[in-house]
Order: structure tokens, then C-alpha cells, then sequence
């Protein structure tokens, strides 16, 4: 499995922490600057400064402990305007993730406590009013954080399935013009070589009824034209067939260097199966992960071939914004693979998971005969 994933969640778990240690220590050297700074303070900035190194897996909770440890230490030192580089650093965090309510439910809170820590009520209006106005940025400056990176999530998408477009039309392309070769063929070449052969076959037949000596050269014409057509109609299956180009392993691979994070298991023992069923489970894996990458965005996606005595099951889940209260149409994409389950005699269920995303699920008998 591709180590990305690992190595990108290890960078922003360090960034997290980063962000925790900077702002933390300009809070403790502004408190230290101040000669009634008590332990108690030092505390509190600590632990609201502590709490932005968890700001992505809980920015609400992040949010409420550094509002709160933050107004407290207003309300017991009355310190400067420096003292809210937490609670600043939580709204920014808690807008990114698209909590703007809370974020500046939060800012109202701790601006509310500062207004009571002034000597006098004009002082502390205009420090409010300066830290209202940071607050303020750090609120919109979230909004735009967030809006900019969902544009550069779908400019990815776009980028992907437009360069997925070109590649399924390039093998369309590839695919029509093998057929137009494969038409082309049958209908001059087959024809001209069955001919020589029938006659052929003829002349022999005529020289040995009438007891005459067959020409080894007609022979070798006979036996020309046979071969001639077996490796004919052997390059017309080919051309004809509509073999895949690589296992759904590799689809996996491509879908990891295109930027999904997809995970792959493998169940059971895996074996040889035949040539239909291996040709509809690679359909299956590819158009699950097209669409993953089309509507799951950065979903994790996960890949699982279960190989059991009597059939080959296959798991295709993403933890995207899919939801069961907002169920969509299946595309040509999904009815496609479900006309191609049937046909080998197996069963298909797609839709939303209850848990979030989306999930395919087919189940395809093993035994399967060629011809199917």
C-alpha cells in the first residue's frame, strides 16, 4: 500500500503541533512582560494554546477550551490585547472548518469579558473595538480559506476527469477503429481467401476422382489458404475482444497516482478466474473508482476482493458527503455494471452508506462459462 496517506496526515499532525508551540510561546512572553502574572495565567495560557494542536480532528471543543481558558485569564489578570493569540487562533481554525457561528459566537464571549478589564470604560471600548476588528479578520479569513480550497479541490476534479475523459475517448477511439479493421477484414480478405481455398479444395478433389496425379504445388495452396484463415479469424477475435489493460490492482495504483487515496485488501486466496468474470471484475473496480474520484472528492476509498470457493465478492466504499436522505439517480455508469452483474448470474447493490459515503457491492459466481 502507497505511504502518501501516512506521510500527509504525520506533516499536518506536525503543522498542528507547530501552530500550538508558536502561539503559545508569543502568548507566555507578552504574559511575562507583566509582573503580576501568576502561575494560575501561565496555566491557563498553556492549556488554550495546547488545545490548537487538536484543531482538526475537534475545532468546536478546540474552540470552547480556548475561549474559555482565555476569558478567564482576562477576567483574573486583565492583561493586553496579545493575551487572545489563542481564542484568535480557534476562530480562524473553527471558520477554515466551516463553523463561522461558533466562531464568532466565541469572539462575542471572550470580546465581551475584555470589556470589563479596562480602568476605565472608554479604554476598554477602543481595545475591544481593535480586537473585534482582529477577530473579525480572523472570521472571514477562515470563510476565505475554506472557499479557496474547495476551489482548488474541483479545479483538481476537473483537472482529473477531464484528463480521465481523454483517456476513456482515446480508448473508445482505439476501440471503433479496432472493429473497423476487424469489419474490414472480414469482409474482403475472409472472403478472397475462402475462395482460394474452395477452389482449391475443388481441383484437388477433381484430380483424385478422375485418378490423376495432384499437383504438390495445388496441395501446398490448400493447406496455405487453411492456415491463412485460422490465423485470420484468430486476429479478428482479437480485434473483436474487449480485453482489459491490467488487473484491478493496477487500477488501483493509477487511482493513487492520480491523487485518490484508495486502500486495497485482498481476501481469501487469490486465483486465476476466467476471462468473463476476470473482464467484469475489472469493470466493476474501474467504474467504482471513477466515480469515487468524481463525487467522493478527497474521500478515502477502499478496495476489497473477497475470493471465496464458490464466488468472488467485491467491496468498493468511500467515507464522501454521500447521505441516504439525499439518494441520486444511478448513471449510465452504475446501470452498465449492473447489466454486465446480472449477466454473469450474480447480484449488485450500490447506494449511500448510512455511516456517510457511498458503497458498491457485488457478488459474481464463481464457474462462470466462457461464452457468458
Amino acid at each position: 500500500m502507497s505511504g502518501y496517506p501516512a506521510e500527509s496526515a504525520t506533516r499536518r499532525r506536525l503543522a498542528d503541533l507547530a501552530l500550538a508551540v508558536v502561539v503559545g510561546a508569543l502568548a507566555v512572553t507578552a504574559a511575562a512582560f507583566d509582573a503580576d502574572t501568576t502561575a494560575v495565567d501561565y496555566t491557563l495560557i498553556a492549556v488554550g494554546s495546547a488545545a490548537l494542536a487538536l484543531y482538526r480532528p475537534a475545532p468546536l471543543a478546540v474552540l470552547a477550551v480556548a475561549t474559555a481558558s482565555g476569558t478567564a485569564y482576562v477576567l483574573h489578570a486583565h492583561p493586553g490585547a496579545l493575551a487572545a493569540l489563542p481564542v484568535l487562533a480557534a476562530v480562524l481554525t473553527a471558520a477554515q472548518l466551516g463553523h463561522r457561528g461558533w466562531a464568532a459566537a466565541a469572539s462575542g464571549v471572550y470580546l465581551t469579558a475584555y470589556l470589563t478589564t479596562g480602568p476605565s470604560l472608554q479604554d476598554s471600548v477602543g481595545k475591544a473595538g481593535l480586537l473585534a476588528g482582529w477577530f473579525l479578520c480572523m472570521v472571514v479569513g477562515g470563510l476565505a480559506d475554506r472557499n479557496w480550497q474547495a476551489y482548488l479541490r474541483q479545479t483538481e476534479q476537473r483537472a482529473l476527469e477531464a484528463e480521465r475523459t481523454r483517456e476513456e475517448a482515446a480508448l473508445r477511439r482505439a476501440g471503433e477503429e479496432r472493429l473497423r479493421i476487424a469489419r474490414e477484414l472480414h469482409d474482403s480478405l475472409t472472403h478472397s481467401i475462402s475462395i482460394v481455398k474452395l477452389q482449391a479444395g475443388v481441383a484437388v478433389h477433381l484430380a483424385r476422382k478422375r485418378g490423376e496425379e495432384v499437383p504438390p504445388a495445388l496441395l501446398a495452396i490448400q493447406e496455405a489458404s487453411g492456415d491463412a484463415m485460422r490465423e485470420l479469424r484468430a486476429t479478428l477475435e482479437i480485434l473483436r475482444s474487449d480485453e482489459q489493460n491490467g488487473t484491478p490492482a493496477l487500477l488501483v495504483e493509477r487511482a493513487r497516482a492520480a491523487g485518490l487515496a484508495v486502500d486495497l485488501t485482498v481476501a481469501g486466496e487469490e486465483r486465476p478466474l476466467p476471462a468473463t468474470l476476470d473482464r467484469a471484475a475489472y469493470r466493476i473496480v474501474q467504474e467504482a473508482l471513477t466515480n469515487a474520484a468524481r463525487h467522493a472528492g478527497q474521500a478515502k476509498v477502499r478496495v476489497e476482493l473477497a475470493y471465496r470457493d464458490d464466488d468472488l465478492t467485491i467491496r468498493v466504499e468511500d467515507d464522501g458527503a454521500a447521505c441516504p436522505e439525499r439518494p441520486s439517480e444511478p448513471g449510465h455508469g452504475l446501470t452498465g455494471m449492473r447489466e454486465r452483474v446480472t449477466a454473469l448470474g450474480g447480484t449488485l447493490e450500490t447506494g449511500p452508506r448510512v455511516e456517510g459515503g457511498f458503497s458498491v457491492r457485488a457478488e459474481l459466481p464463481l464457474g462462470v462459462e466462457e461464452s457468458a
